[in-house]
């Protein structure tokens, strides 16, 4: 492989001449000849035993040379990526320019990485979020405990919104049934919305088994397009009524749902808890503001591709996530009423600004001269074997080296600007904490 040259194209698009020689080509075109040889019937000779020469004279000399390009371009390719010293983003656009035995030219239209500007990302001033933990959290959180610990009791009365009931209902259009509009024992929470608008505030105030109807109009945009907009009724019958009945918070709340033998025991285990959660949420609000803040100083003109490879990213890693609750992609955006167009809409603001922050801790990294050395590379794959579960070999079969001494790179650039950024004046910072203490007493 011969790198005869190197164009800058449009912006982010560089243009790579490079050529084969016949040696390098020669073997391609003998590993062709033997894929292919196989398949091709040559007049005086067994199927599968004709020589090259014979075949390539009968056919003509180029008969082999499409198989050849393939098979030795990816390694010229990479070859002259690695010496021009570039980073694509994107496959190359590849054109062959001329072809014969001797060897063969091609030329790849690459999108490489952009240009980064970025300067002052030292001395950035943000304010970090004060944390406090008040009884309203403590007890915001008791009601969370209770609720997950509340019971469901069987009441003889009416419906009350809230409650759960189970019910049989039938579905009508224009006096007909409907498919998909009968259930029989069906458990609906009441205020769930669950179902279409009005459906569930019409069975507030029913009794069981008493017969009653649900008059409804499904929404102009509902899913089945042949009952979007129509007005229906639905025969209902409610077979039981329960409440939700909350645990009482005091000592024996206490002992069912923790180590403690005491609410107030517990109240304090709780307070430790959430403020630790706080600090934890500040520490990364406070992160997030300087990742903005750095962001000001940041210029770079970015392929779309760019942006288009993230929301790849993120869509997969999605679908990824549904599948492990046994959905499918196509199946939940069939649910939502969504196309992947427009589902892909809602990750471009996250991308977007996911690839800005790495351009730019990159460039950070690179201006600092940041490295990660083999033996904290080698700490992380066992740290994340750990994690996984798994032993750090397949962690490193899984995560290739240098993605991951990527990573920890950006994370050093991270932390290099935390460290060098500076604190609010006094005055600003006392401010704050003054509106931050009048919020705590209106909570």
């Amino acid at each position: 492989m011969q790198l005869k040259g190197i164009e800058k194209k449009e912006t982010n698009q560089v243009e790579l001449t490079i050529s084969v020689d016949q040696e390098e080509f020669d073997k391609a075109m003998n590993q062709a000849y033997r894929k292919n040889v196989s398949r091709m019937n040559v007049p005086g000779f067994r199927k599968g035993k004709a020589p090259r020469k014979v075949i390539e004279k009968m056919y003509g000399e180029g008969v082999f040379f499409e198989d050849a390009v393939n098979a030795c371009y990816p390694a010229a390719y990479d070859a002259a990526v690695a010496e021009a010293k570039i980073e694509p983003v994107d496959h190359p656009e590849v054109t062959v320019e001329d072809i014969s035995p001797e060897g063969f030219t091609f030329k790849a239209l690459v999108t490489v990485k952009p240009e980064v500007k970025i300067s002052d990302y030292k001395g950035l001033v943000v304010e970090k979020p004060r944390v406090s933990v008040t009884e309203k959290d403590v007890k915001e959180e008791l009601n969370r405990m209770a609720d997950r610990n509340a019971r469901l009791e069987t009441v003889d009365r009416p419906v009350k919104d809230g409650d759960t009931v189970t019910l049989d209902f039938e579905g009508f259009v224009d006096g007909e049934a409907f498919e998909g509009g009968k259930g029989e024992n069906y458990t609906l929470g009441i205020g769930s919305g669950m179902f279409i608008p009005g459906f569930e505030e019409q069975i507030v105030g029913k009794k069981a088994e008493e017969p009653f109807d649900v008059n409804v109009t499904f929404p102009e945009q509902y899913q089945a397009a042949e009952l979007a907009g129509k007005p229906a009724v639905f025969k209902c019958l409610v077979h039981e009524v329960k409440e939700t009945q909350k645990p009482a918070l005091d000592d024996e709340f206490a002992k069912d749902v923790s180590e403690f033998d005491t609410l107030d025991e517990l109240k304090a285990d709780l307070k430790v808890k959430i403020k630790e959660n706080k600090e934890k949420a500040a520490e990364n609000e406070y992160d997030e503001k300087l990742i903005d803040a750095m962001l000001e100083h940041f210029e770079a003109e970015i392929p779309e591709v760019m942006f288009e490879a993230q929301i790849d990213r993120i869509v997969e890693d999605f679908g990824y996530k549904l599948s492990m609750q046994g959905l499918g992609l196509d199946t939940y955006l069939q649910m939502n009423d969504m196309s992947m167009e427009s589902f892909r809409k809602l990750f471009r603001e996250q991308a977007e600004k996911q690839v800005k922050v790495r351009l730019a801790l990159e460039a950070v990294a690179a201006q600092e001269n940041l490295e990660i050395s083999e033996e904290e590379l080698e700490k992380e794959f066992a740290s994340l074997a750990e994690q996984n579960n798994l032993p750090a070999d397949r962690v490193k079969q899984l995560l290739p080296a240098e993605s991951l001494r990527g990573d920890l790179l950006t994370q050093k650039a991270v932390e290099l600007i935390k460290s060098a950024a500076k604190k609010p004046a006094k005055k600003a910072a006392k401010k704050a904490e003054e509106k931050e203490g009048t919020a705590g007493e209106n909570n």
